[in-house]
């Protein structure tokens, strides 16, 4: 009797210290786990920190860049359009003097601002920053194509308008050369100055070059339309080519009227045609 209430007693002490060694046994493995999380973040912390420096560096750097890109661009456009507007002063008189002056802006616009794009473009991936530089790069093409085609009555190619980037790029980095996408967008933004060139020559007399011009660009228009709907990125194209069809039906209407009703028009420019009221008559200087 006394050997079973001993026992018992034992065992109703050991039940009792049971919890206390279950609490002692899960704070000992709850602090230790405590510990090895502060161990790792501890770890972890500093190669976080190097990791986010470096993004965060990467983005201010090419957000950096691209500011300057955009600059860039802006002063070829801007630059680019006085070379168009040089083109626009030619007539039947002065054409070798107006397009030797409009290659050699076209030439100072390849070397100084350019220049800049490249520099800051070469080595590094180009369609990161399209959006940035490609309105400068389509009103360069333009205006490269524009003096192209009053001088040799051709379109200017794209690997031509590459060759002479080359000289200005880092030979031990990768050259930006203009892609397909910013040359079809500049080729389709040429017709826009082509029907201004065309009402300027039909004013001028110059039926033989006015109808050049609506050939060309007509070849343009219809070329294009088989390339754009097999285009990825044709949104911009596609607009495009709305205007364009507009450009090119206005130059076919100014020719159409000049042969249809040409008695109208070329007496006014001092033409001798017999059928005219003003034969005789000379040009009236502005």
């Amino acid at each position: 009797m006394l050997h079973s209430f001993s026992s018992l007693q034992r065992f109703s002490v050991f039940m009792a210290s049971k919890p206390q060694r279950f609490h002692q046994i899960a704070g000992t493995n709850f602090q230790s786990s405590t510990k090895r999380v502060r161990t790792m973040a501890t770890a972890i912390e500093p190669a976080m920190k190097d990791s986010f420096s470096r993004y965060a560096e990467y983005l201010n750097d090419l957000n950096d860049k691209r500011d300057r890109v955009v600059k860039a661009s802006r002063d070829v456009t801007m630059n680019s359009k006085k070379v168009i507007f040089q083109v626009h002063r030619m007539s039947k008189y002065n054409k070798v003097e107006v397009l030797e002056k409009a290659e050699k802006d076209l030439v100072a616009v390849t070397d100084q601002y350019m220049s800049r794009l490249v520099k800051e473009l070469q080595g590094t991936d180009f369609w990161k920053l399209r959006r940035a530089y490609s309105p400068g790069i389509q009103e360069y093409v333009e205006a490269a194509t524009f003096c192209g085609f009053c001088k040799n009555g051709t379109l200017l190619k794209l690997d031509e308008i590459n060759k002479t980037l080359l000289p200005l790029s880092d030979p031990s980095l990768q050259p930006l050369q203009i892609n397909i996408l910013d040359y079809l967008l500049g080729v389709a933004d040429l017709t826009g100055e082509l029907m201004r060139l065309a009402i300027g020559m039909i004013s001028d007399g110059e039926l033989e070059f006015a109808e050049k011009i609506c050939t060309f660009a007509r070849d343009i228009y219809r070329e294009l339309t088989l390339v754009v709907p097999h285009m990825d990125d044709s949104s911009d194209m596609k607009t495009k080519m709305d205007i364009m069809l507009q450009s090119v039906m206005k130059i076919e209407n100014a020719c159409f009227s000049v042969h249809v009703r040409g008695s109208e028009y070329i007496p006014l420019l001092g033409s001798n045609d017999t059928s005219s009221f003003l034969v005789g008559v000379p040009d009236i200087e502005i």
